[in-house]
Order: C-alpha cells, then sequence, then structure tokens
C-alpha cells in the first residue's frame, strides 16, 4: 500500500492499526509492516478511540458507506478515488461529514503533488496565453485472464473509467480553472466484458477551454498530457509525477514548454513523493484547521464528469451537465 512509507515517516502521524474483513490478512499484513494492531472487522477499528483518521482503499462501491460510518465515529477520512460512483451516495457522505464536524478528502494523490501547482502557476502567469486545449491519458495492461480483479466488475466500480480515468478527468477539471465541464461527449471499449475497458472522451468549459481525455487498462502503460494555448504548449512527462509504490522511489518530474517561437524550454520538477503530499495535507486539515487540497466541492465536479462520461457513452449522444 502506497500510503504505508509516507505515513510510518511522518513525524506528525502514527501508523496504528489496520483492518480486514479477515483477521489472517489484517495479523498478516500488520506484522509485515510494524502496525501495532490488527481488526477483523471494519467496525472494531472506528470503535478505537486513539485513531483519528481512516484511511479507506475499499472497493469503489464500498467507499461511501464506510466513509459515512466513519463520520459517525468521528472520524476523519482520508479515501481512495474515486470519493463514489452516485450523486445520492456523496449527497450522504457531504452530510455525514458536516453532522459530524470531519474532514472527508478524495486521495487524488497527485493534486497534491508540487508539479501541478506549477502547471496552474505558469497558467496564471500567462505564458500559455488563452488557454484552448487540455490533451491527458492514463493506461495500463490489465490480464484478460485476471477475472477475479476487481477491476472486472461492474458490481464493485470496475472499468477503466473509474479506475484511471479519474486522473485525467480531474487533471483536466483541475487545468481548465472552470468547475465541471457544461458538456462532454465519451465512447468506450467493452470487448465482451461488463466494464469498460477503454473511454475516450471529450469535454467542453465554461470557459471555452476543451479537454480531450482517454484511459484504459489493455494497453501498454502510458500517462502524460498537453496544454495547448495561444502563446505555447506545456507538455507533461508524466501527470502523476512523483509517485511511489513500494520500492519505488520518487522520480523527478519535467515539463517541457515550447512557445509560439518554437524554442523549448525543460522546467524540472523535483522527486518528491506525492502520496507524503497527500499525508501531510490531511495531517494539516486535522491539526491546524488548513483547507483541504481536494475539496468536496472540487469531488462533487470530479464526479458529476464521470458520471455524464458514462452516460455519454452509454447513450451515444452528448451530455450537458
Amino acid at each position: 500500500m502506497a500510503l504505508v512509507g509516507p505515513l510510518q515517516r511522518s513525524p506528525r502521524s502514527e501508523l496504528l492499526a489496520v483492518a480486514s474483513r479477515s483477521g489472517e490478512r489484517a495479523r498478516a499484513f500488520a506484522k509485515q509492516n510494524s502496525i501495532p494492531r490488527a481488526y477483523d472487522d471494519y467496525g472494531l477499528l472506528l470503535a478505537d478511540p486513539d485513531i483519528e483518521v481512516i484511511y479507506n482503499p475499499l472497493p469503489n462501491t464500498m467507499h461511501s458507506e464506510w466513509i459515512v460510518k466513519a463520520a459517525a465515529a468521528g472520524k476523519h477520512v482520508l479515501c481512495e478515488k474515486p470519493l463514489t460512483t452516485t450523486i445520492e451516495a456523496f449527497d450522504a457522505i457531504e452530510a455525514a461529514a458536516a453532522k459530524a464536524g470531519v474532514t472527508v478528502v478524495e486521495a487524488i494523490s497527485f493534486l497534491h503533488h508540487p508539479q501541478i501547482a506549477k502547471i496552474q502557476e505558469l497558467i496564471r502567469a500567462g505564458r500559455l496565453g488563452e488557454l484552448q486545449l487540455i490533451n491527458c491519458w492514463d493506461a495500463f495492461h490489465l490480464a484478460p485472464e485476471d477475472r477475479d480483479n476487481i477491476r472486472y466488475r461492474r458490481d464493485l466500480g470496475g472499468g477503466a473509467l473509474w479506475d484511471v480515468g479519474v486522473y485525467p478527468n480531474s487533471f483536466a477539471i483541475a487545468v481548465a480553472g472552470a468547475g465541471p465541464p457544461v458538456q462532454v461527449w465519451a465512447c468506450q471499449s467493452r470487448n465482451g466484458t461488463d466494464v469498460d475497458l477503454a473511454t475516450t472522451g471529450q469535454m467542453r468549459f465554461a470557459n471555452g477551454v476543451t479537454a480531450q481525455i482517454a484511459c484504459g487498462m489493455r494497453s501498454p502503460e502510458r500517462r502524460g498530457a498537453q496544454i495547448i494555448g495561444s502563446a505555447g504548449m506545456l507538455e507533461v512527462m508524466d501527470h502523476l509525477s512523483g509517485g511511489e509504490w513500494p520500492g519505488e522511489p520518487p522520480r523527478e518530474g519535467r515539463l517541457t514548454y515550447t512557445g509560439r517561437d518554437g524554442r523549448e524550454e525543460v522546467i524540472p520538477i523535483p522527486a518528491v513523493n506525492a502520496f507524503q503530499c497527500e499525508v501531510e495535507a490531511m495531517e494539516a486539515c486535522v491539526l491546524d484547521g488548513a483547507e483541504p487540497v481536494v475539496s468536496l466541492r472540487q469531488s462533487r465536479e470530479f464526479l458529476q464528469s464521470l458520471l455524464a462520461l458514462h452516460r455519454s457513452a452509454e447513450t451515444g449522444t452528448v451530455v450537458s451537465l
């Protein structure tokens, strides 16, 4: 799990417990990662008075149930993306967080990384001129025979768009800076499965910016983005820059700016662990009263867009939000 290292390195947090529906799995994970407590029931974890924040990495369609229960138990929640898969469940999360006075944050790690802040800074400074087009893509290969993988299960919120499509979707919305798209169009490939193996979409924003996004889980791994304006273009080597999976140190990122004259400028991005940034931002919310980097308002925008993309692909029509 990508958050174990950052949590254990942080001087402001203590990784205290883990829970699983299998006590054996919980104990094995706790032993492997030097975690003091292991529970065989999520409810027991929520009842632990020493725990202040819950990290929820459950399957997508289980997120909302346990976010609401955690909030009711007075726990803050950092929950894996997507926060949930329906507007009704999102409304319940928002209401539960407000009632309990706790912070709920969608764990989209790259939005906490300094690279996205640098991109937004360049746009605000006018380096790209009038923003016109955003292209972003994210794909990997999931073996067709791996049918036990939850990404193949529609009932658990599987499919490319809910899994990796959340990244280009949220990237486009964050960079466009105009709220959710006003119109979307999408097509999907299923190839005999119950979920989308690939989704391609186009989004139009209220400020005139267009975004084209693509995601898939039956192709070679690829991630990146292009941002095009009237005065220049920004190529993003990896829009998820700075992630750290077990055994992988964070990598230095790179933005390549090309002006109208064709000259290129390479802008290095420091090798920062995006998950560490995410942990520190959550700590600041809980301990210092800081505002979340990813607010519930933003998470609602991300969800509205994802649902519209799915609806467009299912109906074959342009969907207005």
